[in-house]
């Protein structure tokens, strides 16, 4: 069994991956920013008799990040696995979104991974052994108003995993993305304030109603959790898994079209949105 690290364990994906590794015989050091928040996990853990550590770990902090490995390390002697699961939504058009919404979403997104990366990468070269697994989401495959600084952070999660898995492969340390598409999770069922009126309003009105459909029949957390499971458990050995009920789906959708026939996809009506994401998911989708 293997001594894991997942970051954003308070809730969503995070906790559900630190439960179903925990039971699968892992140790796990689960780490959360606000350790307020950790006490469904804590509960569950107790419960349970569960090998579950809670451990203050704010990627977004280059400090924060430094004292949590060192306890880690100081308490299991090593690391075999690290689940970068911390993230944060946002959503603008990228005519008016600030540019400090760029700059948050890619301080936990990207750098946040980058930070935990960096801290068990040398021990896991120098051991032969390891496995990083980065969650991405499919919005890391495909471009979609107004996810524009989401979009952003995930492609560049991806490009950076896809060189981090050739840079240690010949270390015998596997890097691993999972793409969840729309979870039942904190961060897609929280509502959301009314946007204010925007010429590009029609775009944020078709991702909505998508959300609205697909989360009308739920995919739950642990579903991720499982991709994770099968990753840790050398089930899967691929580069990127898609995860959930529509996330290959949703990918499949983009594939399906060249570049130019995506982009046009942004001009059509309503109707014609409508019917085309219909074709590839059977959805009842309705503004």
């Amino acid at each position: 069994m293997s001594i894991a690290v997942i970051t954003g364990t308070s809730s969503g994906i995070g906790l559900a991956s630190a439960i179903t590794l925990a039971r699968a015989g892992h140790t796990v050091f689960a780490g959360m920013r606000n350790l307020d928040k950790s006490a469904e996990l804590r509960e569950v853990a107790g419960k349970e008799n569960l090998p579950i550590t809670v451990v203050k770990l704010d990627v977004d902090s280059d400090q924060s990040v430094k004292d949590a490995f060192a306890r880690i390390m100081s308490e299991s002697g090593h690391i075999d696995v690290l689940v970068n699961n911390a993230g944060i939504g946002g959503r603008g058009y990228i005519e008016d979104a600030p540019i400090a919404l760029f700059r948050q979403v890619m301080e936990t997104n990207l750098y946040g991974g980058i930070r935990c990366i960096q801290a068990v990468v040398p021990s896991m070269r120098e051991r032969r052994s390891g496995c990083i697994i980065n969650i991405t989401s499919v919005a890391g495959q495909f471009g979609m108003p107004p996810q524009g600084p989401y979009a952003a952070s995930k492609w560049a999660f991806e490009g950076l995993s896809e060189c981090l898995a050739q840079e240690l492969s010949p270390f015998n340390v596997r890097v691993a993305i999972v793409e969840p598409g729309v979870i039942a999770t904190p961060m897609t069922t929280t509502p959301r304030p009314a946007p204010p009126p925007s010429p590009y309003a029609m775009h944020g009105r078709r991702i909505a109603a998508y959300f609205m459909a697909s989360l009308s029949k739920p995919t739950s957390p642990f579903a991720v959790a499982d991709a994770i499971k099968d990753i840790v458990d050398g089930k899967s050995t691929k580069l990127r898994n898609p995860a959930g009920a529509d996330g290959a789906a949703l990918i499949n959708w983009r594939k399906s079209k060249t570049d130019e026939e995506w982009v046009a996809l942004g001009a059509a009506t309503d109707d014609e949105w409508i019917a085309d994401a219909k074709k590839h998911f059977g959805m009842d989708i309705k503004f």
